[in-house]
């Protein structure tokens, strides 16, 4: 099942969606709440809805993120997109990348739905995207095998991290972060795709074999597969876990496929910036086989509030 947060008439919504129609939940509920209570209260949900409520074509309505996650981790699993980048940098893939599923928490109130327009970063000149899919955690499990980790996740979604590269840069010379960097927006949608839909592409490594495109105002700037992967989400479904609790929303993301999947990967290997940074205008739309597509537009900032230098204290 495909499930998806809307508004429609200006009553945000929840529902099911089939043949280009959106079902509504019989009940008012969120998406998430009907998550906690369980798989199978959200599917009976999702049955309900098909069998009894009026529909609505997606067209007609604006979607939303699927659901308000808790929490966002996003990974980098992808060779690929680590070696492009490091390239530019003069570097290659570090050792340590290799020992475990490296991932940072970014922020889950800056999630936007799959057409909503992205404003520029404050104080941005370097504006990128990242072609990602991200798997959301349906039940809560901690210390987690891979083998048990397939049973706790419920589906899975289109993610799209908007980057502020410039600020990027100068927030990890001190070590720390990103923060500024990658706090203004993230993209999800168009809705949340149940496992059973995706598993006909399971390979037999265990990884979904999935299509990923991007374009940059209709042109193809970015294609990779999601097998490309170095870790399934099952592995770093166990990873999240370890030591520590997953929980029912939680959001894993894939980290930005290789071959193009993001800007930043192009301008390491091409030593330069081209393609061009982000700027108002354009308009950056991402396909995943199976799950669906995003397409936001890029629209102009606000000015940086301005803040005073750190005191030195030595």
């Amino acid at each position: 099942m495909k499930f998806a947060t809307f508004v429609h008439d200006g009553k945000r919504q929840a529902g099911v969606v089939a043949d280009d129609h959106v079902h509504s939940f019989q009940y008012p509920a969120e998406l998430l709440d009907l998550i906690v209570e369980g798989e199978e209260s959200l599917r009976t949900a999702g049955e309900h809805a098909l069998a009894g409520s009026p529909s609505v074509p997606v067209a007609e309505v604006r979607l939303l993120p699927p659901l308000q996650p808790p929490t966002v981790r996003d990974y980098m699993t992808f060779e690929s997109h680590v070696a492009g980048v490091a390239r530019g940098y003069g570097d290659t893939v570090p050792e340590e990348w290799y020992a475990a599923p490296a991932f940072y928490f970014t922020n889950p109130y800056a999630t936007i739905g799959a057409h909503e327009d992205v404003p520029v970063p404050p104080g941005c000149l370097r504006f990128d995207f990242e072609l990602e899919v991200a798997a959301v955690i349906g039940k809560a499990g901690r210390d987690l095998t891979p083998e048990q980790a397939r049973e706790h996740i419920i589906g899975y979604t289109v993610l799209n991290d908007w980057s502020a590269r410039d600020l990027q840069g100068r927030e990890m010379r001190v070590k720390l972060g990103p923060a500024k960097g990658k706090d203004t927006a993230t993209t999800l949608g168009p809705w949340l795709v149940t496992t059973d839909e995706l598993e006909p592409h399971r390979n037999a490594e265990g990884f979904l074999d999935l299509a990923l495109t991007v374009q940059v105002n209709g042109e193809t700037i970015g294609r990779d597969r999601l097998a490309n992967m170095a870790w399934t989400f099952e592995e770093m479904a166990a990873y999240a876990s370890r030591g520590t609790w997953i929980r029912p929303g939680d959001v894993l993301g894939s980290g930005t496929c290789g071959n193009g999947g993001c800007l930043a990967e192009l301008w390491g290997r091409n030593g330069a910036l081209e393609p061009p940074p982000l700027i108002p205008g354009d308009t950056v739309t991402m396909t995943v086989e199976g799950i669906g597509t995003l397409s936001n537009t890029v629209i102009k900032g606000v000015a940086p509030v301005p803040l005073p230098p750190a005191r030195r204290r030595q």
